[in-house]
């Protein structure tokens, strides 16, 4: 049963292969994006690991002169998505979009060294990969992050990757929609509306897009323009751990400097994720910038922090707030706590689980020392893909397959998955 699991994880792979960068799914996203596109390099690395390299490479090909890593590369052109690289208007060569995504890049490449059964490729790739994934994270400080708190802020919800969120829900509210351009989404054209964003949301979308279009991309401005800017843990946490890791890869490539900086960058997030702490919540909150409150949504988000190097008392609670969840959620780990009122099993960030941050969690508790909280998770990861399939993300109570289906970063989390001593197919 392994082996054919496996077997079918790498054709969904090769079947959203474009040659240098593989689409999330056909249809729903045709295009190139960010974080998808490298957690998928994951899955290529365990039985192509040259395409996997080219995976990485074919983004940062695409890495802006100040450091940001785009969060979409429109390759080719396709009117069937919305936004498209027009109402963009970027001004570049290759058309990309403005914003960028959680920066797990540091992270992936460190994994994909450390396992590499071709060391001589896997040392040459990472070694040029070293100084442009550097960049990236001093652009988040530099730009993200003007108070020198050591946490970075995202100012549009596209960027967390969880869209959607019931975190973002009062900040978003702040975000007028006046003068918005008439717009047709074709997202909800390719799966269930009520499993998508809202209308009322997309509006919002759009009108912070339009506002930082008009500001001409100039990311010394977006951040204090932005009426959204949110402090999330998970975003950070995935930006910490992939400066701890770019530390570790850089003292083993000859890079003192780049590992000085990077170790520095993740002791301050460490430090200060502390204040984003809930005791009420056992777990991690987002932090709304505007207001300077934290935000009482008891989320993945907060979770997800687990995946940077937490203090071993609070990757312990988190262990205790999953288990919890455990008992109203068939399936570990819903990306809203199913008790709260706004929890939505179906709608894309507001309940469903998904298995890249089961991932993400699993790998950081399992460095913590959580093993029965990490059994659970990968063995409801892999009853999901039993059950229902390759899809983008599954309710947790009915194990319903939601968004897109034959999901590239599915398929690579189930190849990671299943190369853990916990994983039994």
């Amino acid at each position: 049963m392994k082996h054919a699991l496996i077997a079918q994880a790498e054709q969904v792979l090769r079947r959203n292969d474009r040659g240098t960068y593989t689409v999330p799914t056909h249809g729903l996203y045709p295009f190139q994006w960010n974080w998808d596109s490298v957690l998928s390099a994951l899955g290529f690395a365990h039985f192509d690991e040259a395409r996997a390299w080219t995976e990485i490479d074919t983004l940062f090909a695409h890495q802006w002169e100040d450091g940001m890593v785009p969060h979409i590369i429109f390759h080719e052109r396709d009117e069937g998505y919305f936004p498209g690289p027009d109402v963009w208007s970027t001004g570049r060569a290759v058309p990309t979009s403005g914003i960028t995504q959680p920066p797990v890049a540091g992270f992936a490449v460190r994994r994909m060294v450390d396992n590499a059964k071709d060391k001589d490729l896997a040392t040459q790739r990472a070694r040029a990969l070293l100084p442009r994934i550097h960049a990236w994270h001093r652009w988040f400080f530099n730009s993200r992050d003007p108070e020198a708190s050591g946490l970075v802020a995202i100012i549009h919800p596209w960027e967390s990757g969880r869209d959607n969120s019931i975190d973002w829900d009062a900040a978003l509210a702040r975000v007028p929609t006046e003068g918005v351009e008439p717009f047709t989404r074709r997202d909800i054209q390719h799966a269930n509306p009520a499993h998508r964003p809202t209308h009322a949301q997309y509006e919002r979308y759009i009108w912070l897009v339009q506002t930082f279009r008009s500001l001409g991309w100039d990311n010394t401005k977006l951040h204090d323009a932005s009426p959204f800017r949110v402090v999330d843990p998970g975003f950070n946490a995935i930006l910490i751990r992939s400066c701890a890791d770019l530390a570790e890869l850089a003292e083993q490539l000859g890079e003192p400097e780049i590992a000085k900086q990077s170790r520095d960058f993740a002791t301050r997030g460490i430090a200060a994720l502390e204040k984003l702490w809930s005791d009420a919540h056992g777990q991690y909150l987002c932090l709304d910038r505007s207001t300077g409150e934290l935000i009482d949504s008891p989320s993945i988000g907060g979770l997800l922090a687990a995946f940077a190097a937490v203090p071993t008392e609070r990757a312990a609670a988190i262990a205790r707030r999953i288990d919890k969840l455990g008992d109203a959620a068939k399936f570990l780990v819903p990306s809203h706590d199913p008790s709260a009122p706004e929890f939505d099993d179906l709608r894309y960030w507001r309940g469903p689980v998904w298995l890249i941050v089961n991932y993400m969690i699993a790998d950081g508790l399992s460095t913590a020392g959580q093993h029965a909280t990490v059994e659970r998770i990968i063995a409801d990861s892999l009853a999901l893909i039993h059950e229902s399939g390759f899809a983008e993300y599954y309710s947790p109570i009915t194990a319903e397959p939601c968004g897109g289906a034959h999901f590239t970063w599915t398929a690579a989390m189930v190849l990671e998955f299943l190369a853990q001593p916990a994983a039994v197919a």
